[in-house]
């Protein structure tokens, strides 16, 4: 009986590798707007979750919507992200996906 436990142990675990592995590649084909600050958003902010989030919130938040969402993800979340960083950030998402930038 051992042995069918171990095997639905490992099932299970290559499951989750599997779903893990699709979900990375979904997320590659994601392409945030090319411009100069573009890289400094995906690195800064993929550390903590998809860069899905961008573009779903787009038609959402304009510059002040911005500017509260990266001051949480500061403030409350712990995102390393120093002050110039931060306003080269809310530069750029108003700019690229801000609700009054579509």
């Amino acid at each position: 009986m051992a042995g069918a436990s171990s095997f639905v142990a490992v099932g299970a675990g290559l499951l989750v590798v599997a779903s893990t592995v699709a979900a990375r590649a979904d997320e590659a084909a994601l392409r945030l707007a090319g411009a100069p600050d573009g890289a400094l958003v995906v690195s800064k902010c993929s550390i903590c979750h998809s860069i899905d989030y961008i573009p779903m919130n787009a038609p959402f938040l304009a510059r002040a919507g911005w500017e509260a969402e990266v001051r949480k993800m500061i403030k409350v979340m712990g995102a390393p992200i120093d002050e110039s960083e931060s306003a080269r950030i809310v530069d750029y998402l108003t700019q690229y996906y801000g609700s009054d930038a579509h």
